[in-house]
Order: C-alpha cells, then structure tokens, then sequence
C-alpha cells in the first residue's frame, strides 16, 4: 500500500446539528457542528465531510449558514453534500468555504450534473456519493437507493460505479445501508467489488465499531476511512486509530 491512508469524520447534519443514526433510522444528537469540526482539526483528522442527511428528502439546499461556520474552524479538506443538485447549488456551497462536494440523488436523477461538476469545478472537488443495500436479484447483489437511503431505484449499485468513473470521478463514496451506525464492520465484499471495477478512490463508510474495522477495509482497497459514531461518541480516537494502523505498517499522517 503506497497510498496515504486518510481517516475521514462525518457530520451527518439535521435542523443544524450533527446526528447520528443506524441503519439511516434512529437519530440522534451528536453535537455542535463547529466544535465537532474544531476538535476533529486538532486531533488529527486528514479530511472532514458533512452531510445534510435530509435535504434532498425536503427538496431543499443544503445549510449554507453551518457550512461557513464549519468552513471557518476547518484547517484540512472538507467535503459537503446533502441537497446539492446543480451546478447553481454547488456554487453557492463552494463560496460558503467547502473544498468539495459530494453528490448522491441528484447525480443518479441526472448523470449529466456529474459532467458538468466535473468540467465546472474540476475532478478533485467532485466526490459522488453511492448509497447501497444487498439485493440478490442484481447482478452484483447490491442494489441503488436514493433520497437518503430511502428509495430503491432497481439499478445496480457497481454497474452505476463503473458509470460514474468513465466520467472522470476521483473519488466514490458508497455507503451501505446495511453497515450503516451498526458499528459491525464495512461492508467488504462491497469495497472489493467496487475496488475491482473502477479506477477512482474508494471511501469506505457506514459500519466501522473497532479498530480491527478499519485494516479490514484498507485491505480490500479503501484509502479514505470515514465513520461517524465511534468518533462522535470516542469509542475511538483518531490519534488511537493512527497509531494503530501505523503499527501495521499502512502510511497515515501522524
């Protein structure tokens, strides 16, 4: 493994704070999302993403007025998505101080919208966010959703990756829906398959519970190592978390 690891926080974000649910279901209050930020900038984190988990769901844009407060605190990269549906939207979160944006329903409504992103904004600032579920009548077993994990699409969730990298993405974010808060590991078989199939960065999220999660995932071909509760709740420290995979032997920033 050659490549940097990055260890990648997210703030899930509702009515202006940060959550936290399982299985996209069951919410709660995890913080303020400036003094997440703060405290994630000085232990240690590479990159910081925040998510407006309900945007698309309530046809609306994403906080434009926490995202420059976060933006302000923020000394490390820091994706936003949630409600970013154009290329008007994206605009208007990158002037409120994000780095990049991710997109999920939209970019599946609309694949044009990534293209655009792409040939607006640059490659490097457009990450394209997959939510997934196992579904065995796909041919990869792994179905699409949208609208915050809600709605299945009846497409297939690595046919749709392999779509998204001959445009150009970088980095793709798949979050499966089954890993989601669980905390009982990422869902490998599904990093594999992608990992297999595209050339762009893979993120791993939705699962991780302990330590041992996170080797699991760089082996299977993960480079951006994101979770959410175990770091909202220090269950696990990111300087902990650094040494630990430095002890094995992967390249992380300490």
């Amino acid at each position: 493994m050659n490549q940097n690891i990055r260890i990648m926080p997210c703030l899930d974000m509702q009515n202006g704070r940060v959550v936290k649910g399982v299985h996209f279901i069951d919410i709660r209050d995890a913080g303020d999302p400036v003094q997440c930020a703060k405290a994630y900038c000085e232990t240690g984190a590479d990159e910081l993403a925040m998510l407006d988990i309900t945007a698309t769901v309530e046809n609306r844009s994403t906080m434009l007025e926490v995202i420059r407060r976060v933006a302000d605190t923020t000394t490390i990269p820091f994706t936003v998505g949630g409600g970013i549906s154009s290329i008007k939207t994206a605009e208007t979160v990158f002037n409120s101080g994000a780095n990049k944006v991710s997109t999920s329903s939209a970019a599946f409504r609309n694949p044009e919208l990534i293209k655009e992103m792409i040939r607006e904004f640059g490659a490097e600032k457009v990450t394209v966010a997959i939510d997934v579920d196992k579904n065995e009548a796909m041919p990869s077993g792994y179905e699409v959703y949208i609208n915050g994990g809600r709605t299945a699409t009846g497409t297939d969730a690595i046919e749709w990756a392999r779509r998204i990298d001959d445009y150009g993405v970088q980095v793709i974010l798949p979050t499966s829906k089954a890993g989601d808060g669980a905390q009982s590991g990422y869902d490998l078989p599904l990093i594999r398959a992608l990992k297999k199939a595209v050339k762009a960065e893979i993120v791993a999220s939705g699962g991780a519970g302990k330590l041992e999660h996170f080797p699991e995932a760089i082996n299977e071909g993960a480079t951006i190592l994101l979770a959410a509760s175990v770091f909202h709740f220090g269950t696990i420290k990111i300087p902990d978390l650094k040494k630990y995979l430095f002890s094995l032997g992967y390249k992380v920033k300490i």
